[in-house]
C-alpha cells in the first residue's frame, strides 16, 4: 500500500493496448529454460512454485505489518501468528522518506518472526508510487539499502525473503519497470544475496498496464538464481472474479512464481473482491498477504484488522481475513523449517546482567558476561526498558557497546539480549540503571513546541528553537524523548534521526546558524499511539534548553 496512514491516489486507468493483448496471449507459449545453477540455499522457485529448502511447497496465508511507523508494537508478531498466520510482511525505511531501519532493528525483526515461527517478507516501502510520488526512491536505491544491511540477513535464507521495494512505480515512466527489476535483482545477486527475491507490481502494485505480467519471463531470465517471485497488489482494479482469476492464472500457466503481496476489502479506488481472492488462491495454491494488522490513517482506517493494536479487538476485516471462509485460519500450514526435524530453534543462554561506565551527559558505555548456543552466538541486541516497552537501542558482536544520543540529565534503564547463528534470541538479561550527568546551563537555548495539527494515527508538529545566550549558535544538534511510541516521519529545517524512542535533529546549512535572541523553526510529520503528550526536555548541543 502507498502510505498506512494516507489514502490511495484516485482510480486508476485500465487501457488494454493491442501490443498488450498480443504480449499476453504469447506469454503462455514462451518455453523458458533456465541456465543450470547451485541451489539457493534457503527458499528456492522450481517450476513456477515457492518451496522450502527442502523441497516442501510453500504457500504464504499471512498479513502485512507496518513496522517502520511503529517499531515499538514488535509484540504484534507474536499476536498476527497466534491468530494463525506462516507469513507476516514486515515494513522498513531505506531513510530516504522515513527513519532508517538499521541493522540492528532489522535484525532483530528477523529474529522475533523465527521467535514466532513466521516467515519474514522483509520490505523496503520508500520506493513506493517512484516517478510520481514526491520523494519515492528507485529500485537501485532500495537495493543499495539491502546491501547496506546485509549481515543481519546473511545465514537466514531458509526464514526471510527480501522484497526488493514497494510498489515501484505509480502510473507515471511504468514501463522502465522492467529494466530497473532486472537491474536491483542482479546487483543483490552480486553483492552475494541468495534469498529468494520477491519483485512488487508497478502501477501502483495492480499493474493495470500489465507491464509485470508481460514481462515476468524475462525479468525471472535476468535472475543468475532464477529464484524471483512476482507480487501482485490488488485493490480497486481487481474488483472482479474473472480479473483475480485471469490475472493469476496466466502467471500459473508460464510458471512464473506469483503471490498476492497486498490486498484489502475495501478501498478509495474502488472495491475489491477479497472473496474471490482468497478463494482462488486457495485453489490455485497461491500465496497472499492482506493489509494490514494496524496503524493505518488518512481515510483508510477501515484496512485496519485489530483497533490499536489490540489483538483482542479484531475489525469486520480482520475477522473476515482471520476467520472467514478461505481465511487465515483455515488455510494456514507453518512453514517446515519451523519443524522439530528443521533448523535450529533453541535460544542462547541468557546473558549476564550489564554493567555501566564512562557515562556522560550523552552516553554510556556496557558490559556483559557472554552467553552461549550450541551452534554459536552471532552478536547482541542492547535494548532500552520504559515501564513494559522494549526499544532497540544498538547492537554489537561483542560483549561491549557504547549507547549515544542520550538526554542529559536522565535515568535510563538497559538489558541486553543474545542472538545466534540461526537468529534465535535469548531472554533479557537483567537491567542496568544509568542516569547522564547533567550538560551545563539552561540559559542558552529555549525550545517552544507544539501539534499544529493531527489524525488517527499520527500528527502534525513544530518546534521553535531560541538562542537565549550572547552569542551565536553555528552549527546544532537537538535531542529529546518521544513518548508513547511516537516517530519522525518527514521533517523541514534539517536532518533526522531516531533510535527507539531517542530523536535527533541536525542542522540543515539554512537553519544552523542562530543569532543572539533570534530563533529558527522546524515542522515535521509524525506517528503517533493513542497518547500524544509533549516531550519533557530538549538539549542543544548536549546543552538542556529552557521550556516555555
Amino acid at each position: 500500500m502507498a502510505d498506512a496512514r494516507r489514502s490511495r491516489t484516485s482510480a486508476v486507468p485500465r487501457p488494454v493496448t493491442v501490443a498488450a493483448v498480443l504480449l499476453g496471449l504469447l506469454l503462455p507459449l514462451l518455453a523458458f529454460f533456465a541456465p543450470a545453477h547451485a541451489a539457493p540455499p534457503g527458499f528456492r522457485v522450481a517450476n513456477g512454485r515457492l518451496l522450502e529448502a527442502n523441497g516442501n511447497d510453500f504457500v504464504m496465508r499471512g498479513v502485512n505489518h507496518a513496522h517502520t511507523w511503529f517499531p515499538d508494537r514488535v509484540s504484534s508478531l507474536a499476536h498476527i501468528k497466534a491468530k494463525g498466520a506462516n507469513t507476516v510482511r514486515v515494513v522498513l525505511s531505506s531513510g530516504d522518506r522515513w527513519t532508517r531501519n538499521g541493522t540492528g532493528d532489522v535484525a532483530n525483526v528477523v529474529a522475533q518472526c523465527k521467535q514466532n515461527r513466521l516467515i519474514c517478507v522483509l520490505e523496503v516501502h520508500d520506493t513506493t508510487g517512484y516517478g510520481e510520488q514526491s520523494g519515492a526512491v528507485t529500485l537501485s536505491r532500495a537495493a543499495d539499502y539491502w546491501i547496506g544491511v546485509q549481515s543481519a540477513l546473511l545465514g537466514q535464507e531458509d526464514y526471510v525473503i527480501v522484497n526488493i521495494g514497494n510498489e515501484p512505480y505509480g502510473n507515471t515512466n511504468y514501463t522502465a519497470w522492467t529494466g530497473d527489476t532486472k537491474a536491483a535483482v542482479q546487483k543483490l545477486r552480486t553483492a552475494g544475496f541468495r534469498h529468494t527475491i520477491m519483485v512488487d507490481a508497478p502501477n501502483w502494485g495492480q499493474d493495470w498496464a500489465f507491464t509485470m505480467r508481460d514481462n515476468a519471463a524475462s525479468v525471472f531470465a535476468a535472475d543468475p538464481d532464477a529464484n524471483t517471485v512476482f507480487s501482485i497488489h490488488m485493490y480497486g482494479v481487481f474488483d472482479t472474479a474473472a480479473e483475480i482469476s485471469g490475472y493469476l492464472n496466466r502467471f500459473l500457466k508460464a510458471q512464473l512464481p506469483i503471490v498476492i503481496g497486498e490486498f484489502g476489502h475495501n478501498h478509495s479506488d474502488g472495491d475489491p473482491d477479497e472473496d474471490t481472492i482468497l478463494a482462488v488462491t486457495r485453489q490455485l495454491g497461491l500465496g497472499c498477504l492482506g493489509w494490514s494488522w494496524s496503524g493505518n490513517g488518512g481515510g483508510v482506517e477501515y484496512l485496519d484488522m485489530v483497533t490499536d493494536f489490540d489483538p483482542n479487538q479484531l475489525t469486520s476485516w480482520g475477522q473476515r481475513i482471520f476467520n472467514g471462509a478461505n481465511g487465515i485460519a483455515a488455510t494456514s500450514t507453518e512453514a517446515t523449517v519451523y519443524s522439530s526435524s528443521g533448523g535450529d530453534t533453541t535460544p542462547p543462554t541468557t546473558p549476564g546482567t550489564p554493567t555501566a561506565s564512562a557515562v556522560t551527559s550523552s552516553s554510556a558505555t556496557l558490559n556483559w558476561s557472554a552467553s552461549t548456543d550450541a551452534n554459536g552466538v552471532t552478536g547482541y541486541d542492547v535494548v532500552r526498558i520504559a515501564g513494559t516497552t522494549e526499544t532497540a537501542a544498538t547492537s554489537t558482536s561483542g560483549t561491549s557497546a557504547a549507547v549515544t544520543g542520550l538526554t542529559p540529565a536522565t535515568s535510563y534503564t538497559f538489558a541486553v539480549h543474545a542472538r545466534d547463528a540461526a537468529g534465535n534470541r535469548s531472554q533479557r538479561s537483567g537491567t542496568v540503571a544509568v542516569t547522564t550527568s547533567s550538560a551545563g546551563s539552561s540559559a542558552t537555548c529555549g525550545v517552544a513546541y507544539r501539534v499544529a495539527s493531527k489524525w488517527p494515527g499520527g500528527f502534525q508538529g513544530e518546534i521553535v528553537i531560541r538562542n537565549t545566550g550572547t552569542s551565536a549558535i553555528n552549527g546544532w544538534t537537538l535531542r529529546w524523548i518521544f513518548p508513547d511510541s511516537r516517530r519522525v516521519s518527514s521533517l523541514w529545517g534539517g536532518t533526522a534521526t531516531q533510535n527507539g524512542a531517542d530523536a535527533s535533529v541536525a542542522s540543515a546549512s539554512y537553519t544552523a546558524s542562530i543569532a543572539p535572541a533570534g530563533s529558527v523553526t522546524l515542522g515535521f510529520t509524525a506517528t503517533k499511539g493513542s497518547a500524544n503528550p509533549s516531550p519533557a526536555a530538549f538539549t542543544l548541543n548536549d546543552s538542556a534548553c529552557s521550556l516555555p
